[in-house]
């Protein structure tokens, strides 16, 4: 897929994903109606997460708070702590399951090792054909019916429609088609998912740390790395490896999920309010990462990148390669006949 095609469909699919009802559940121990709760304290939400302010998705975060702030007459907040300043991702998903009042950016491939298995497979690679598949997919009875397992395991999936990038691949060689892979050390993270999703395209799966890809791809431990370009950019490492394939192996949409017992404790207005303004902070997301990615893209090509953008048959050799990771269900555990089930709940033809 062509990669303005690409950014064309991100920003299509977010301006289309349909608007969440509107609020009018009475609260919880108040006698008003539609009041959300004059004389109740101050509901706080903490969200805790890795990426800095400066970043789209830091930037669609401040617009949910300014957002959840405006929409409850200041009687719910968000407040924001950027560059992993309450802990990392398991410290806080711990504090989630004790039902403190936190929430993190988590994706599939991390529900699928908080005992849902079947979710990993949205992280699985060449599964979306395009963006609209994605917003398809979480308005489906599937995905309500994994956000109801993982409901089960102590976790509340607040929204899902926040595009985090599509996730291309940079080498210190050329690729030109799945085969120039054969061999390749990729560093990935360190997933089963995502080690074995490129392992089946040919390449050496490497998880490793992303503070330490720049210096392993300059000492050519490492072949290549995967990222969003956001943080391919970011990393600085096409400073070490300058051939990028627009691959999109991956669609990475990310939710953000908080403790189910914290959520229930809300009344029902504020849990509209918190996930109404979650899905519209998540369409102003799409349309910024968009943007950013081109700009991220043009960036590197003015630094020296060498990119290459394939053509649908090399994107149908990725393809073809990738179906055999869909026949592995068995050893994440997934529901038989899971890829049907989920290309289907997509919509895919």
């Amino acid at each position: 897929m062509k990669f303005k095609k690409l950014v064309a469909s991100m920003c299509i699919a977010a301006v289309s994903i349909a608007s969440l009802a509107g609020c009018s559940s009475e609260p919880k121990d108040s006698n008003s109606q539609g009041d959300a709760g004059a004389n109740q304290e101050k509901v706080t939400l903490q969200i805790g997460f890795e990426n800095s302010m400066s970043e789209p998705i830091g930037q669609a975060l401040q617009h949910w708070a300014d957002l959840l702030d405006e929409k409850s007459g200041g009687t719910m907040e968000i407040v924001l702590y950027p560059d992993s300043q309450l802990g990392n991702k398991t410290d806080l998903i711990d504090s989630m399951l004790l039902g403190e009042n936190v929430a993190t950016l988590a994706d599939g491939a991390f529900y699928a090792d908080y005992g849902v298995p079947d979710f990993g497979i949205v992280f699985g690679p060449f599964l979306f054909d395009n963006w609209e598949q994605c917003w398809t997919l979480i308005e489906s009875d599937w995905y309500k019916e994994q956000e109801s397992k993982l409901q089960e395991k102590g976790l509340k999936i607040l929204t899902s429609n926040w595009a985090y990038g599509a996730r291309h691949t940079l080498t210190v060689k050329p690729v030109n088609t799945v085969a120039d892979l054969a061999g390749m050390k990729i560093r990935v993270p360190s997933n089963q998912i995502q080690s074995l999703g490129f392992d089946v395209l040919g390449a050496a799966s490497t998880g490793m740390s992303l503070g330490d890809v720049y210096q392993a791809l300059q000492t050519k431990t490492i072949d290549g790395a995967e990222n969003p370009l956001a943080t391919l950019y970011g990393r600085k490492l096409h400073e070490v490896a300058q051939n990028l394939i627009l691959d999109g192996h991956v669609l990475n949409f990310t939710t953000w999920v908080c403790s189910n017992d914290w959520f229930n404790s809300l009344t029902e207005e504020q849990k509209n309010l918190l996930i109404e303004t979650g899905n519209e902070a998540g369409l102003y997301n799409n349309g910024i990462q968009a943007e950013a990615e081109a700009d991220y893209l043009q960036k590197m090509i003015d630094e020296g990148v060498t990119v290459v953008e394939p053509t649908e048959e090399v994107i149908a050799g990725f393809r073809e390669k990738a179906q055999a990771f869909y026949d592995m269900g068995d050893k994440f555990g997934w529901s038989e006949g899971l890829y049907d089930t989920v290309r289907t709940a997509m919509g895919a033809q």
